[in-house]
């Protein structure tokens, strides 16, 4: 079993996918399960879930999500390297939960969904970069339920590299081999 340590190591971030094996809905159903659980801001437990593995349920994310916007020059997912499921992360209107506890829920549920889905052996991407009003369109989503968050998941096809921040930059990068490269503050410099 993979301790904590590991599991936040290798829980990164991931925008290219191999297709040829999907994350299955049974999967996804645990992952939810485990995110249900956690802590809730006054336990008013205001977030639900959508789960998407079906082929046009795909497409229809294909054409509202946007991936890795701080990279300019690569197209993410690239063609054949697809998230092949998604859980998108809502907020109950009528669940009575303030927005500043709601919101916070939301973190928490999808760090539990991301490490889950890494110890599995799967990678995902939280994306906060999609158009809330035509994702409720196109799932038919009743206007109580605001989308907040969407995590694409899938098996990784691509390696993600933890470095010190070149020149003081925490952007994000690709180095020369396509590996995706995070800089990271040390720890010296996150302690006051």
């Amino acid at each position: 079993m993979m301790t904590m340590e590991s599991l936040v190591l290798r829980n990164r971030t991931c925008r290219s996918f191999d297709e040829s094996a999907p994350i299955t809905r049974e999967i996804m159903t645990e992952l939810v399960d485990l995110a249900r659980r956690t802590a809730s801001g006054m336990n008013k437990q205001p977030l639900r879930y959508r789960i998407l593995t079906e082929r046009q349920d795909l497409d229809k994310m294909v054409r509202n999500a946007r991936f890795g916007t701080a990279l300019k020059n690569i197209k993410l997912p690239p063609q054949g390297g697809h998230p092949t499921g998604y859980i998108i992360l809502f907020t109950d209107s009528e669940a009575g939960s303030p927005d500043s506890l709601a919101l916070k829920d939301v973190g928490i549920a999808a760090q539990t969904i991301l490490l889950a889905a890494t110890e599995q052996g799967f990678a995902g991407c939280m994306l906060g970069s999609f158009n809330p009003e035509t994702l409720v369109a196109d799932f038919a989503i009743e206007k109580r339920y605001q989308p907040q968050l969407v995590i694409a998941l899938g098996k990784p096809a691509e390696r993600a590299l933890l470095t010190d921040p070149r020149d003081g930059s925490l952007a994000y990068y690709r180095d020369a081999a396509g590996n995706h490269c995070v800089p990271k503050r040390a720890l010296e410099d996150v302690l006051i």
